[in-house]
């Protein structure tokens, strides 16, 4: 569960289906109790495709509506895509700028998104540049950027008001501190997963492999089956 009084929370990420692979269990979870979440997606995933007669144009529709379909099937109130590159993300001036825009404009309590410290996933593969650009320009859009009136002063005029997000939940992390039981929300994870059809619709064996994952996460603390995050509460 998210601390007390966290009942509003915004998942910033950089591909559709990056969420869900991430943390559906969690948003699962949280929607459950009443939580609203909402998700910003910083592109439509349009390079993600070895079909040759696949274009970037036709992917990025077909992914958009997966995530949206996805994001249904978690009680997710809203999705919003930014529509950088996919494979072209960087930790830019302007991306953490849309990046704190959305932080106050949702006004969340609590945001989760990709640890941007996370080069190398264990022994099996290199973490995608666009998840490590995405987490660190959030980063930076939670502190300072949103938090002090005088950045991005156009905001101001859009009249969206500073805004203080309390908590931080990062998954994709090798500096776990914080485990979120969902056992009860495994099977919704795995539902909402099969939406991104574009990406996992071949991949047999899909829910053995996302249930062995819930089921290492949660192993050293004695749950069956959970998310893994790096949690940092903010004190200042």
């Amino acid at each position: 569960m998210a601390e007390e009084g966290v009942r509003r929370s915004l998942v910033v990420v950089a591909h559709p289906d990056d969420a869900e692979f991430g943390c559906a269990g969690t948003v699962a979870g949280w929607t459950r109790q009443g939580h609203e979440v909402f998700y910003l997606v910083c592109t439509r995933g349009q390079k993600g495709s070895s079909d040759p007669l696949m274009t970037s144009e036709r992917l990025a529709g077909i992914r958009e509506q997966e995530q949206r379909a996805a994001a249904r099937v978690l009680g997710v109130q809203e999705v919003a895509f930014l529509d950088y590159g996919d494979g072209e993300v960087e930790n830019s001036l302007r991306l953490r700028g849309d990046i704190a825009r959305a932080i106050r404009l949702y006004q969340p309590d609590a945001v989760i998104t990709q640890d941007p410290m996370t080069l190398f996933v264990g022994d099996e593969f290199i973490n995608h540049p666009d998840h490590r650009a995405v987490g660190l320009a959030t980063i930076d859009a939670i502190y300072p950027t949103a938090r002090d009136r005088l950045q991005f002063p156009d905001h101001l005029r859009e009249g969206l008001a500073p805004h203080r997000v309390r908590e931080i939940y990062m998954f994709g992390t090798e500096q776990a501190n914080h485990w979120v039981d969902i056992g009860a929300t495994l099977d919704l994870k795995i539902a909402a997963l099969r939406q991104h059809e574009s990406q996992v619709g071949a991949w047999d064996g899909i829910a053995e492999r996302i249930r062995e994952r819930a089921r290492l996460a949660g192993e050293s603390q004695g749950l069956t089956y959970a998310e893994a995050f790096r949690r940092i509460i903010m004190r200042r």
